[in-house]
């Protein structure tokens, strides 16, 4: 299978396990090019509250040339507004940078019922076409499992229409 440059989406609490999968799928087996603020690619933080400012800055910035977003789902993923606005992006069609495939892998560390980031989840249950066009995984046991999970959401950026109708976070949200 070809290999897809990935933005990886994480609440930053995570990031020693993600820097894990990272090392182990990337590094290790060439299984994908990783791409993420914190994970292989320096980023600043932008300070805005214009909705369009923040997705333009936030494609063109860290999802240019990446072609799916992985979010990794910790135990308060879903309550980091950043990770909100990289799923927006990544869900907003522009002419210079077509929408990606998006997906999420439930982290090892995760609770066993999971709470999915708002977004993500509108997109897991069937789309405004029938289809759903994001899924979610358990962590993957090898780097062909991982490899069909990222073709599958690559090929769903023609194939289903993404929900990006909710509202952008503008703060984060309490997690306890």
């Amino acid at each position: 299978m070809p290999r897809r440059k990935c933005f990886i989406s994480y609440h930053h609490d995570d990031e020693p396990e993600v820097l894990r999968f990272i090392q182990e799928f990337d590094h290790t087996h060439d299984s994908f090019i990783a791409r993420g603020i914190g994970a292989g690619m320096p980023g600043d933080v932008i300070q805005s509250t214009d909705r369009d400012y923040i997705m333009r800055r936030v494609r063109e910035t860290y999802l240019r040339d990446s072609t799916v977003t992985i979010v990794m789902i910790g135990r308060c993923t879903w309550a980091r507004r950043y990770v909100d606005w990289e799923i927006a992006s990544t869900l907003r069609n522009d002419t210079g940078n077509p929408r990606s495939g998006l997906m999420g892998i439930v982290l090892p560390s995760a609770s066993a019922a999971p709470t999915a980031p708002p977004r993500l989840s509108d997109n897991l249950a069937e789309g405004y076409d029938g289809r759903a066009y994001a899924h979610w995984y358990h962590y993957p046991r090898g780097v062909s499992w991982l490899s069909e999970m990222i073709e599958t959401a690559y090929s769903a950026r023609d194939s289903a229409v993404p929900n990006n109708k909710r509202l952008l976070f503008s703060h984060n949200r309490t997690c306890v």
